[in-house]
C-alpha cells in the first residue's frame, strides 16, 4: 500500500468513471471540430505577468488562488489557472493572425490550477475544454460559440442546464457606468479589501458571493442602463441569432464574468443540480486583452466548460453515457502452444481495429474466464491443445453463452460477423 495520496483538492481519473470523463470531452470539442476550430495545446505554466496583466490583478485568481514558482533562472512561473490568456499567448507568438484568415478559431483541452478551498464541484486541479475566436468583431461569432455549447451539452442529454447572458459594455460605455457603481459602493458597509477591489475593478464586487455583500447590492446601478448604442445593437443582434437558432437563454443583468478582460458578450451555463458550484461553463468577449499582452488590437471570443461539472451534472440528472465496450473480444489460452496462436491471432484482430485482450499471467481455464467476464468482452476466444489439434477455437458468446468452433484462419471474419 502507498503512502503517498494525491495532493489535497485533487483527484485521480481512474477506470471505468474515467470512460465517462473521455466521452464529455469528446462531446465538447466535436461540434468545434466540426466548426473550424483548430486544435491548440500551450504549455502547463507560463510567465506570472501573463495572467496577472490579462486576468486582472484584483481578481481572486491572481491574487489568492495562482500557484507560483521561481525558477533556477530567476523566472517567475505560475501553473495556468485558466486557458484563454494561453491560447491568445501563442496565437500572437506563432503570428497566426498574421496569416490572413480571421478569425483564427482553436480549441484546447488540458487541466488548469488554482488554490481554492476544496469543496464538491470545486478542486484545485481541473479540467475544461475550450474554444477560442481571435481576431474578429461579429455578433455572429459569439452566438456560434454559445450554439455550439448548447449542441455539446444537449449530445450529451442535458436538459437542466440554464444559459445566462448579458453585456459589459466596451471601452466608451463601461467608464460611465463603472463611476456610476463605484459612486455607489462608496455608500456601503463594506471591509477594507472588498473596497480596495472596488476602486481597481467594481465590476468584481457584483460577483462577491457572500449573502452580507449581496444584500447590499440591492439597488446597485445596473450596466445594461449604460450601454451606449453600438453595444446595444450588438447585444441585441447576438440575442436575435441565438434565440433563431432555437437556443433557450435568460437575460441576467447582474452576471458579471471573474475575469478582469471581459467586454461586451458574456454567458455562462449554470445547472441547477450541483449545488453552490452550479456554473459548468462560461466565457464572453474580449476585445482588449491581445493589446494588454503585448499584441496587437484583435477582437476575440471564446469559451471554456468544465470537464468536471459536466460530469457531475450528468450524474445530477441520471445520465449514464452509452459508451462503447473497452474490450470486444477476450482470448483465453490453455497451454503454450495455444498462447502463441491466440496472442498472435488477438494482435491480428486489434490491427483490423477491434478491441482485444488477453488472459496474461498463464492462469487456468477458470481465472481466465473469470477475467474475461470482468473485461466486458463480448466475446471469448477460448483454445487448448486438442482444439489446436483440430484446427480450430471455440468463440464464446459472453452474452448467451452459446459457443462455436471456427476455423482458426477463419475467427477474423467469424468475429466481424458476431459484432457487426
Amino acid at each position: 500500500m502507498s503512502t503517498f495520496q494525491a495532493p489535497k483538492g485533487t483527484y485521480d481519473l481512474i477506470p471505468p468513471r474515467s470512460a465517462t470523463f473521455l466521452a464529455v470531452r469528446d462531446a465538447i470539442s466535436t461540434p468545434l471540430r466540426n466548426s473550424g476550430y483548430g486544435y491548440i495545446e500551450t504549455p502547463g505554466f507560463e510567465n506570472v505577468e501573463l495572467f496577472s496583466r490579462g486576468v486582472g490583478e484584483s481578481t481572486d485568481i491572481v491574487t489568492k488562488e495562482m500557484y507560483t514558482l521561481t525558477t533556477k533562472g530567476n523566472d517567475h512561473l505560475a501553473l495556468r489557472p485558466e486557458g484563454t490568456a494561453s491560447v491568445l499567448r501563442a496565437a500572437l507568438q506563432a503570428n497566426l493572425h498574421k496569416q490572413g484568415n480571421l478569425p483564427v478559431k482553436l480549441w484546447y483541452s488540458g487541466s488548469y490550477y488554482r488554490y481554492e478551498r476544496q469543496q464538491a464541484g470545486r478542486y484545485r486541479h481541473f479540467s475544461q475544454v475550450g474554444a477560442e475566436a481571435i481576431g474578429s468583431e461579429d455578433p455572429a461569432l459569439d452566438a456560434e460559440l454559445i450554439i455550439l455549447a448548447d449542441q455539446a451539452y444537449r449530445s450529451l442529454g442535458l436538459r437542466n442546464f440554464r444559459i445566462l447572458l448579458n453585456s459589459l459594455g466596451d471601452k466608451e460605455c463601461r467608464p460611465v457606468y463603472r463611476e456610476a457603481l463605484q459612486g455607489f459602493l462608496r455608500g456601503l458597509d463594506l471591509d477594507e479589501e472588498t473596497l480596495r477591489r472596488a476602486e481597481i475593478n467594481p465590476l468584481r464586487v457584483l460577483d462577491d458571493k457572500r449573502e452580507s455583500v449581496q444584500k447590499q447590492l440591492v439597488g446597485a446601478p445596473l450596466l445594461g442602463d449604460y450601454l451606449c448604442d453600438a453595444c446595444k445593437a450588438y447585444h441585441e443582434e447576438v440575442r436575435a441569432l441565438v434565440t433563431a437558432a432555437g437556443v433557450e437563454f435568460e437575460d441576467d443583468a447582474k452576471l458579471v464574468r471573474g475575469l478582469d478582460y471581459y467586454t461586451r458578450t458574456t454567458f455562462e451555463f449554470v445547472h441547477g443540480g450541483l449545488g453552490s458550484q452550479s456554473a459548468v461553463g462560461g466565457g464572453g468577449r474580449y476585445d482588449g486583452l491581445s493589446e494588454m499582452i503585448g499584441g496587437p488590437a484583435l477582437p476575440s471570443v471564446g469559451w471554456a466548460l468544465g470537464v468536471d461539472r459536466t460530469v457531475l451534472a450528468l450524474e445530477a440528472e441520471g445520465i449514464e453515457l452509452d459508451l462503447p465496450a473497452v474490450t470486444s473480444v477476450f482470448a483465453v489460452a490453455i497451454g503454450d502452444e495455444a498462447r502463441r496462436i491466440l496472442f498472435g491471432k488477438i494482435t491480428e484482430l486489434r490491427r483490423e481495429g477491434i478491441s482485444a485482450d488477453f488472459s496474461f499471467g498463464g492462469k487456468g481455464l477458470k481465472g481466465a474466464m473469470k477475467d474475461a467476464n470482468r473485461s466486458g468482452a463480448r466475446l471469448a476466444v477460448v483454445a487448448g491443445e486438442r482444439d489446436l489439434a483440430e484446427g480450430v477455437v471455440q468463440l464464446k458468446d459472453m452474452e448467451s453463452g452459446e459457443q462455436q468452433a471456427v476455423a482458426v484462419d477463419a475467427l477474423l471474419d467469424a468475429v466481424r460477423a458476431k459484432l457487426a
